[in-house]
C-alpha cells in the first residue's frame, strides 16, 4: 500500500513539473529580457533631478529645471550570443512631435548590466557616445514644456556586434541602420524598454 501511494505521489509530481515546464516557469527557464530603474518605476513620473539644467553661457531655457542627473538603469536576461548593447532615450512628443533623441549610446560590453544614477551624465569608457539631438554623446535630460507629460522611452537592444564595431558620434538613425544590416533582424537579438514621464514641475 505504501509503495502504491509513493508511486501515485511521484507520478503527480511529474505531471506538475511537466505543466510548469510548458508554462515556462520551471526551474532553469530563461528569464525575460528586461530594463528597470531604481530612480523611477515604469510608466511613472521621473524626479526633477533627471531634467536638464541651463548650461553656463547658453541661452536660458525656463523648461530646463533639473540637475541633468541620469537615472539608474539595470538590465538582465539578454539573449544568448549577445556581444554588446545599444541604449537610447527618446522623447517622441518633443519638437512638436518630431521627436528628440536625448541619449544615444552603443558599444556597451555584454558584461555591463547597469549604470548608476548620474553615471552617464558624462562620458564613460563603459559606452561609446553617439550624437543626440542636443549634439552630445552623454545623457541629456528633459526640458519639457508645461502641460501634458512627455513619454521618455528608454530602450536597450542586445546585439551581436563587437563593442568596438561602431565609431563614436553616430546619430540614432545611423546606429539603427548599422544594427539592421543583414537578413531578418540584422544584428539585433532582442530589446527591452522602460518609460518615464516628465513635465514642467
Amino acid at each position: 500500500m505504501l509503495a502504491q501511494r509513493m508511486t501515485i505521489l511521484f507520478g503527480a509530481g511529474a505531471v506538475v513539473a511537466a505543466a510548469l515546464a510548458v508554462s515556462g516557469t520551471a526551474f532553469g527557464a530563461a528569464a525575460p529580457f528586461k530594463l528597470t530603474s531604481t530612480t523611477f518605476r515604469d510608466g511613472t513620473m521621473m524626479p526633477a533631478k533627471v531634467a536638464n539644467m541651463n548650461q553656463p553661457g547658453a541661452n536660458p531655457n525656463p523648461n530646463c529645471v533639473g540637475q541633468n542627473v541620469s537615472p539608474e538603469l539595470s538590465w538582465s536576461g539578454e539573449p544568448a550570443g549577445t556581444k554588446s548593447f545599444v541604449l537610447t532615450m527618446v522623447d517622441p512628443e518633443g519638437r512638436g512631435g518630431l521627436g528628440v533623441f536625448h541619449w544615444v549610446a552603443y558599444g556597451i560590453p555584454a558584461d555591463v548590466h547597469s549604470f548608476a544614477e548620474g553615471e552617464v551624465s558624462k562620458a564613460s569608457d563603459k559606452y561609446v557616445g553617439g550624437k543626440s539631438t542636443q549634439g552630445v554623446g552623454n545623457y541629456s535630460g528633459p526640458c519639457t514644456p508645461p502641460g501634458s507629460p512627455h513619454h521618455y522611452t528608454f530602450k536597450i537592444i542586445a546585439t551581436d556586434l563587437d563593442p568596438k564595431a561602431l565609431a563614436p558620434g553616430m546619430t540614432l538613425p545611423q546606429v539603427m541602420q548599422k544594427v539592421a544590416e543583414g537578413t531578418g533582424t540584422g544584428h539585433a537579438k532582442g530589446a527591452a524598454g522602460l518609460i518615464g514621464l516628465f513635465t514642467h514641475p
